[in-house]
Order: C-alpha cells, then structure tokens, then sequence
C-alpha cells in the first residue's frame, strides 16, 4: 500500500503548512528536469498524488480512513496532478508564492487599496564646475514634482462630493477568478478593471486635478552639495519626490551629479593630478617653480637630476573625503622635460660644448638632434 505520508516525509498529524513545505523540498530534487535517475519520474508523480490528496481536507479524510481504494470508491480523481506532463519547475514551486494558491489552496492575502502608499521618488540631473565639485557649495534646483491637490485634498472628488465604493470588486480594489489546470486549481487575482485598483469610483471628479487627486507643480529648493563629490554622485533629498495616496508619505528627490571636466586638473579618486614642464636646464640643475593648485598659487622644488615623468607630491592639496571634509588628497605633478625646438646662437654653442663634454666628441651637424640624443 501506498503511502502518501511517507512519500512526503511528514508525520499523519502534519499541518497544511509542513505538507506544502515539504512539497517544495522533494519537488526540487525529483523533478525529471534536475533529478535524471530512472525512477524519478514516477517518484515525482507520486508526491503530486501525495500532496494533492493530504493537502484537501476530504481526500485526506477519505485517505485516512479507506486508502488509496477509498479514494477510488468514493469518485476522487487518483490520477495525480503530473499525469499530463510535469510543467517547469519555476511555475510549480512559484504557485507557491506571493499568497497565490495552487494545487487546490486559495488566495490568502489581499493588499488594500486604501492604505497609504509612497509617492515615487524622482531624479534629478545638474551640472558642476571642477571646482564647485571639490569643495561643494549650497545651490539652489527646480524641479517639477507632484503635489496634492488643494482643492480636493487629494480624494479627487469635487467639493461636496466623495468617492463611492467600486460595485466590481466592492472595494478590494482587485478581482479573482479560478483557473483549472493540469496542476490543480489556481487563483488568479488581477487588478480591478473599473476602478484600477483604487477600490473607489469617482462620480464627480475635482475640476483642478481632474480626479487624479494630485497636481503636477515646479518647486525650487535649495540644497547643499557636500565637497568631493565625483561625476555620477547621487545626493538624497528626503521628501521631495512625488506625494503619496491615502495619506502616504512622499517620495524622494535623488539629484544625480555631473562634473565639467577641467583642462587644468585631472581627477582619479581624491587625487588631483597637474603637468608641469621643464627645460633641460631646470631638470639637470633643479628649480623653483610657481604653479597653480585647487587652493591657488604655490612654490614647488624641482629637484636637481629631475627626470621626465617624475612626480613631486603636494600632500593635502586634493580632493576632501566626503564622510570627512578636514580630510583631503594629494596634488601630484608629473614634470615633463620638453626639449627646444628653436634655439638661439648663444644656446647652440652651449649646447654643443655640452655634447662634447658628455661624448668627448665634437658636435657636426644638428647640433639639435644632437642636443635631444643627450637628454634621452
């Protein structure tokens, strides 16, 4: 005799809970399409014909008193809910979900429609200089959003007037209707098409707001941009989305930041970095130079012996970190030694008495080429 308990792997005294759980388990394992043992067809078959019958109060009455010949007896359909093919795995074990029943179990759980609910949040895009994204600033948007409706205080109803209950669904905002398929009975719940889900039909809607209950309106707001901010930032403005319904509170306001790129300064993270080029000279025998940083002018050492593509580091003269704005990166110059391309007499004759202190040899030609041959 066949035992539909054991198939499933629960006690006789098993809830409706334990069984459905149960089913679950053994339906990932035996299913034809993961499970590729010979049996595992037929075993899947079994625990279809297992769980539809202990999962309806009759059958498992029946089963329990009778056996699997009671069931026969009393006109219950033993064939099991597979016989006519298994179905993908997915749409049998999400039958399961989101309060849907499936195999008989029905719908348990409805959303309410006149609960409060969030407006959507928003996005907004702006723009930045370099600087402005280094050391943040206070600016100040526009932006259109949603608001409700000061006439209708957002029911939709014209003044003197409410909603009526929707007679579709009554209320629920949501219809149901009993599919049957090879699997067993679902409940397929839709939105209502009368109302769309709302619950309520508006005979008189507000002239302002034509019903909706809420109004499209421009708001300007300003806000503060904390420094260090990067391209692609995104900056939570906590509100300032669209209103909500029945009460809801509004979304947000997400502004999505884009920084201008600066011909000056190249940015990687919260470091800055800058060129700076040099001549021959400055490079062999060092030099003092002024460039420009994110905080003005300042002195940087070139050291003697420099070459090209070195870097000289000005600590704390980058970007701040965001969480902590007293900190900050660093400046970094690569140095770029450039070599003449026009020259006067006097350098050309320097030039060559210093090819031919470095070659012992004397300087023909271009001196120019030479001079390039010397520094690379």
């Amino acid at each position: 005799m066949t035992d539909y308990y054991e198939i499933l792997g629960v006690s006789k005294d098993a809830g409706k809970d334990e069984i459905k759980s149960a089913f679950r388990k053994k339906a990932r394992t035996l299913h034809p399409d993961v499970n590729k043992a010979p049996d595992a067809e037929e075993k899947f078959k079994e625990l279809g014909k297992a769980y539809e019958t202990l999962i309806d109060d009759n059958k498992r009455a029946t089963y329990d008193r009778y056996g699997e010949d009671g069931l026969k007896n009393a006109g219950f359909n033993t064939g099991g809910p597979f016989d006519g093919g298994f179905g993908d795995l997915n749409d049998i074990l999400n039958s399961f979900m989101g309060g849907m029943g499936g195999f008989g179990f029905g719908f348990n759980s409805r959303r309410d429609p006149n609960a409060p609910q969030p407006g959507d949040d928003l996005r907004l895009d702006i723009e930045l200089t370099f600087e402005e994204a280094v050391f943040g600033l206070k600016k100040n948007i526009k932006f259109d959003h949603l608001e409700v409706c000061p006439e209708c205080g957002g029911t939709g109803a014209e003044k003197g007037s409410k909603p009526e209950t929707c007679p579709t669904c009554h209320g629920t905002g949501q219809v149901q209707q009993v599919m049957r398929t090879p699997l067993g009975a679902f409940s397929q719940i839709s939105t209502c098409p009368d109302c769309h889900g709302s619950g309520q039909k508006i005979s008189k809607p507000c002239k302002n707001c034509k019903g909706a209950g809420k109004i499209e309106k421009e708001k300007s707001i300003d806000i503060k941009i904390p420094a260090g901010v990067d391209n692609m930032s995104k900056i939570r403005v906590a509100g300032e989305g669209d209103a909500g319904s029945n009460g809801g509170p509004a979304g947000d306001l997400f502004v999505v930041i884009h920084v201008k790129s600066s011909d000056y300064f190249k940015r990687d993270g919260i470091h800055v970095f800058t060129k700076l080029e040099i001549t021959p000279a400055q490079a062999v025998l060092g030099d003092e130079v002024t460039i420009k940083t994110l905080d003005g002018e300042t002195t940087i050492k070139i050291p003697a012996g420099c070459q090209n593509g070195n870097t000289v580091k000005i600590k704390g003269a980058g970007v701040p970190v965001i969480s902590r704005p007293s900190q900050r990166g660093d400046h970094i110059v690569v140095v770029s030694v450039v070599i003449p391309t026009t020259i006067s007499e006097e350098e050309k004759n320097l030039y060559r008495k210093l090819y031919e202190l470095n070659t012992g040899k004397k300087a023909q030609g271009n001196i120019l080429e030479k001079v390039k041959g010397v520094f690379h």
